[in-house]
């Protein structure tokens, strides 16, 4: 299946080299195959680049498909590539925790530098840098508090959810009946999943963590946690790692598990779903019989406005009203209003009705959907659905016969409807809601015309729209009082 921009860059999947040849790897794994647009058709030579990153200053590598590479440019590739590795391996570095967690309190240190915890021969190489003390089990248990997190958002992203949302997963998990989760880049579910099993002596939920970040190696077993790319599907750990994963996916003839996965949100769609299919792929092969007809469960949380890209490669999935939010993101946190809310949501195709939003939160069943909905979210009798996706409370416009943001008018030039500050795709147009070229919008005859039919006829809010007349008036007071300090001040000098 192949992106296809109007303008710029474009993977191409499933795209093979004329020589048939392998893709070539970079730090990150095999390299993606991509192809530059320009007016919607591909331009020049197809190069290959790396998968998780996406600014060159992040990962150099770069190679033109069907290119010669010679015998001496590909061992220094491998060499880089090797020298960009963890300097401990996966089995190391569970072999240096168990050492660790039995050192007395004052012996456990973390170097926040190297994110690395020292044993004490190792003291004397990290006496310049910052060094937490006493570290506990408690922090042992949660590494993600402990490890500064990577925040390139086209790169690692490691925005960890926050407490209330890793609760409500794992709350809504436990709901559904999963008895085993496949957290793909969500390392705090992992932790709390495997905290509340720990203190569960009954049928525990099992977790298994893929991630890109290697530090998590320290602090968990091979059976707890892969190195993984989510970009191009490549376990580092080889054939044993991704066996691991596929006996996980696998067990109880692949009942009871589910996928969770939170990518970074500047990564591409079109790598994100060829990988999710190819773990969806291991987890077909049980030998059941029934399992070529079945849809392993997923929670894919990504922003709303990627909606219309990830049906387009699992039209099953469906977009709940659940807002997620991160610890250490300013911006999608939970409670705040308006266009400030998170617009991160959670897509899945696991049946809408059977997941219950939390009620104190806000969240309302709708009877008519059959669906929880978020309280600003009201039911369209003319679309028949809940249609809001932000949050706020859309109204249906009766030309584009569909439902629109708040802040949203019916532009009568672009036939559809827009912000008022949009550019036509007549610029020369001087008014875009009647197209008439000798006034601008603001003074169309038509514009409040316009907005009753846009609103589908609700009525104005007369204190609402006097406040607005009374702060306009006040800004306009507030202008002329400091243009008019101005002159006099030109005047003085």
């Amino acid at each position: 299946m192949e992106g296809g921009p109007r303008l710029g860059v474009a993977l191409r999947l499933g795209g093979r080299d004329p020589s048939g040849a392998p893709a070539p790897h970079c730090p990150h794994g095999p390299a993606l195959l991509f192809a530059k647009i320009l007016q919607g058709r591909e331009e020049g030579r197809r190069f290959y680049a790396c998968s998780a990153c996406r600014e060159r200053k992040d990962c150099r590598f770069f190679q033109w498909e069907g290119e010669k590479v010679s015998e001496a440019r590909r061992l220094a590739q491998e060499k880089y590539n090797q020298s960009r590795q963890p300097s401990f391996s996966h089995t190391q570095n569970v072999e240096r925790f168990k050492e660790f967690v039995v050192l007395p309190l004052s012996e456990r240190k973390f170097c926040q530098e190297c994110q690395q915890l020292l044993l004490p021969p190792e003291w004397s190489r990290h006496s310049g840098h910052q060094v937490l003390g006493d570290v506990s089990v408690a922090q042992l248990r949660r590494p993600s508090q402990l490890l500064r997190p990577l925040e390139n958002k086209k790169t690692n992203a490691q925005y960890l959810f926050a407490d209330r949302s890793s609760q409500f997963l794992l709350d809504l998990i436990v709901a559904l009946g999963f008895k085993r989760v496949l957290c793909v880049g969500t390392p705090r579910l992992h932790e709390l999943t495997k905290s509340q099993s720990s203190q569960e002596h009954k049928s525990p939920i099992r977790s298994l963590l893929l991630d890109i970040d290697f530090r998590y190696s320290q602090f968990y077993t091979e059976e707890e946690f892969c190195h993984y790319n989510m970009f191009n599907h490549y376990f580092f750990g080889g054939k044993a790692a991704r066996d691991r994963c596929q006996e996980f996916l696998q067990r109880d003839e692949g009942e009871g598990v589910i996928m969770v996965a939170d990518p970074p949100f500047g990564g591409l769609v079109e790598a994100l779903a060829l990988a999710f299919r190819q773990l969806i792929a291991m987890w077909k092969q049980t030998g059941c019989t029934d399992a070529t007809s079945k849809e392993l469960p997923i929670f894919w949380i990504f922003p709303y406005f990627f909606e219309s890209r990830i049906l387009e490669f699992f039209p099953s999935f469906r977009m709940l009203d659940y807002q997620v939010d991160y610890d250490n993101h300013a911006l999608y946190k939970h409670g705040k209003t308006g266009r400030k809310q998170s617009p991160v949501r959670i897509f899945t195709n696991v049946t809408p009705r059977l997941i219950v939003l939390p009620v104190e939160e806000g969240y309302r069943l709708c009877c008519i959907c059959q669906r929880y909905v978020s309280s600003e979210n009201q039911h369209c009798e003319a679309c028949n659905s809940c249609t809001s996706k932000d949050g706020r409370r859309w109204r249906h416009c009766f030309l584009c016969k569909t439902c629109v943001k708040p802040s949203w008018v019916h532009c009568r030039v672009c036939d559809r409807c827009a912000l008022p500050s949009h550019s036509c795709k007549n610029a020369d147009a001087g008014c875009f809601i009647c197209g008439a070229a000798d006034h601008k919008r603001t003074a169309c005859p038509n514009l409040h015309a316009a907005t009753r039919v846009c609103r589908g006829g609700q009525k104005s809010n007369p204190k609402k729209n006097k406040l607005k007349a009374n702060m306009r008036k006040g800004k306009k007071a507030k202008t002329a009082k400091q243009r008019k300090k101005k002159k006099s001040k030109k005047l003085l000098n």
